[in-house]
């Protein structure tokens, strides 16, 4: 009987606000989950034959593959802090950060790699079993994975040498330039992720061209790597929006509330990167695809087996 309309649009607000957060992170979780399947199946097709595994090209792919898992499973767990926790826990926190920031960084290098293998087998194809085999191809993923722990690592240092005990133990906004607060670490990942990104744009330009031009001879399988260094550049262009991200977001408060564009951008610049690649690079691929329809099919047999 006491209640004001203040009280109650107060409340009105709480109750709208915790379902908006409900909707978006089932929203979140649901996405995620479904394309975690499809890499897990594309993974599990992968491991099943030895024929795949002896190709570097499907050895790259599968990595890519492994990658967006890892990144995709630890976004969504960072959104799902920053939306249902707000803070938590640095060791938490940093558990899932170091992963998602040094995945996104192999993500550019791996469709460098990928089309540098396109061009070896269309235009040198008489030297590809001697450039692009099994055990370079291993070290070529070692090398990406190195490339990208360097850019994090100083930024980790000074972490540890800045910062007191008390802010390892407290609880912390989980965001890159939260944890990461020296001025350094800003400068640092814009120039790293330009120096990535051009060098990758320089290479598959490259290798496009120089494709482009066999493919004038009407040879089928040039034309197809073609199309991929194609799609392998606007995946790279969705990978770009993810770092002019925080611009983007700046311009975007003017007309939306925060967790609307927060939402949006995730959905648009984390997850559906994460749900072409086994589509564009796996089920595009004939020999792949025969394979992962295979296991689907023997699959879902067993399971129906031990239903009945």
């Amino acid at each position: 009987m006491n209640s004001t309309p203040a009280d109650s649009n107060a409340t009105w607000n709480s109750q709208e606000k915790f379902v908006r957060a409900v909707y978006m992170n089932t929203t979140v979780v649901i996405l995620g989950l479904t394309i975690n399947y499809i890499n897990a199946a594309m993974i599990h097709t992968f491991n099943k034959h030895d024929i795949l595994k002896m190709n570097p090209r499907y050895i790259l792919f599968i990595h890519l593959v492994l990658n967006d898992l890892i990144l995709l499973t630890t976004s969504i767990c960072l959104f799902i802090f920053i939306f249902t926790f707000n803070t938590v826990y640095f060791s938490i926190c940093f558990v899932f950060l170091l992963p998602a920031i040094i995945t996104s960084q192999n993500t550019p290098l791996n469709l460098a790699f990928m089309a540098a293998e396109c061009y070896i087998s269309v235009c040198v194809p008489l030297r590809y079993e001697n450039i692009c085999t099994v055990k370079k191809t291993y070290i070529v993923i070692g090398i990406i994975w190195s490339l990208s722990s360097l850019t994090i690592l100083p930024d980790l240092f000074i972490l540890l040498a800045t910062e007191p005990l008390q802010f390892f133990q407290s609880k912390v906004y989980c965001e890159s330039t939260v944890v990461f607060k020296s001025s350094l670490f800003v400068k640092k990942r814009d120039a790293s992720h330009t120096l990535f990104l051009v060098v990758v744009w320089i290479t598959l330009f490259y290798t496009y061209f120089r494709i482009l031009f066999v493919a004038k001879a009407a040879d089928s399988n040039a034309k197809k790597a073609r199309n991929t260094l194609l799609i392998h550049g606007f995946q790279l262009l969705l990978c770009m929006m993810v770092y002019v991200q925080p611009m983007l977001i700046k311009v975007l408060l003017d007309f939306f509330p925060l967790g609307s564009i927060f939402f949006g951008t995730f959905i648009v610049f984390q997850i559906f990167p994460r749900f072409l690649s086994p589509i564009i690079y796996g089920l595009r691929d004939k020999t792949f695809r025969k394979y992962f329809i295979n296991i689907d099919m023997c699959t879902h047999n067993k399971t129906m087996k031990m239903l009945s």
